[in-house]
């Protein structure tokens, strides 16, 4: 990529609003330890356990893995440089935060279609579901999503950095968003644009469009239980599901695709806050720890230390 004769970038961050940086630093924080902590646990979890050495929690350790790398590369630059006060970053590193912040959000939008495709074959074909989705299917369906997401990043930073830039050095982000990014190119953006454009209706409508077409088919069979709690519960379970997705999904739609005449900086970085930073802190509480097994399995682990009698208390 042809540089002027700077070797760094400038991050602005949030620092058009002084007054509630400091706020936003400390909600950043609580975010990025919180998700530390439930999905560190849930995969420890996970592990010990064998009776969540099933599909469903395989894909959500999965998930919670690249939920920690995926916060921690978009939050933990920006907490360090709130700290330092240094709000700088080389031309390699960059390129380096650009090429994985995509390939994690990307891995996500993939995994998650899995995810409730895994969901629906467990609840509308339970008789099949151990032979469908058995342990070689699964690890296929991950590494598929990871390759996925790894390669179209690839494609996106490798069309980004050929691109002459201007003498502005200053990205008008807490990171090195790839939109933001683009800001700073002084020619034709055009076919960089397509491609990126392509890769986002791969995987982000047509991913969305599968976890939709995979819950209405749940909540069909949902119809049919006759327990009223059972149903109660599954209602509760699939819409705390749909909502992180309508947030992940939601924010990262309205960042990738919205119309070109619609431009506000401004409001895609309290967006990418949401999708890079809230969803993987809900992530471990919606889609497990609100679970019965895994508060079994807590309980488990909890007992065989008596100091812990408080903890297991709270989660009955």
């Amino acid at each position: 990529m042809p540089q002027a004769n700077w070797t760094d970038f400038f991050f602005l961050g949030f620092s058009r609003y002084p007054k509630v940086e400091a706020i936003i630093f400390v909600l950043c924080l609580l975010m990025y330890l919180i998700t530390l902590l439930g999905n560190v646990t849930l995969i420890s979890i996970t592990i010990l356990d064998s009776h969540l050495h099933t599909p469903m929690y395989f894909f959500l350790s999965n998930l919670s893995f690249l939920d920690i790398w995926y916060t921690s590369s978009a939050l933990t630059p920006m907490l360090a440089n709130f700290v330092s006060g240094k709000n700088t970053i080389s031309f390699s590193g960059c390129a380096t935060q650009m090429y994985f912040s995509l390939a994690l959000g990307s891995t996500e939008c993939v995994l998650l279609s899995m995810m409730a495709y895994d969901r629906y074959m467990a609840i509308c074909n339970p008789l099949r579901y151990p032979i469908i989705m058995n342990r070689r299917v699964c690890v296929q369906i991950a590494a598929g999503s990871w390759v996925t997401g790894c390669l179209t990043a690839l494609v996106e930073t490798m069309s980004v950095l050929p691109l002459s830039l201007c003498g502005n050095s200053s990205i008008d982000h807490f990171t090195c968003e790839i939109l933001a990014v683009l800001k700073l190119v002084c020619v034709d953006t055009s076919m960089v644009q397509l491609i990126m454009l392509v890769i986002s209706v791969l995987l982000l409508p047509m991913p969305m469009l599968l976890i939709c077409i995979s819950y209405a088919f749940i909540l069909s069979s949902i119809l049919r239980i006759s327990s009223v709690d059972g149903r109660s519960k599954a209602y509760s379970t699939c819409t705390a599901h749909l909502t992180v997705v309508v947030l992940f999904y939601g924010t990262a739609l309205s960042m990738y695709l919205k119309p070109s005449a619609v431009d506000s900086q401004e409001i895609d970085k309290f967006m990418a806050l949401v999708y890079a930073g809230l969803t993987p802190m809900l992530n471990p509480i919606i889609y497990s720890l609100r679970n019965k097994e895994v508060k079994m399995a807590v309980k488990k682990l909890l007992i065989r230390n008596p100091l812990n009698s408080v903890l297991i208390s709270t989660l009955k």
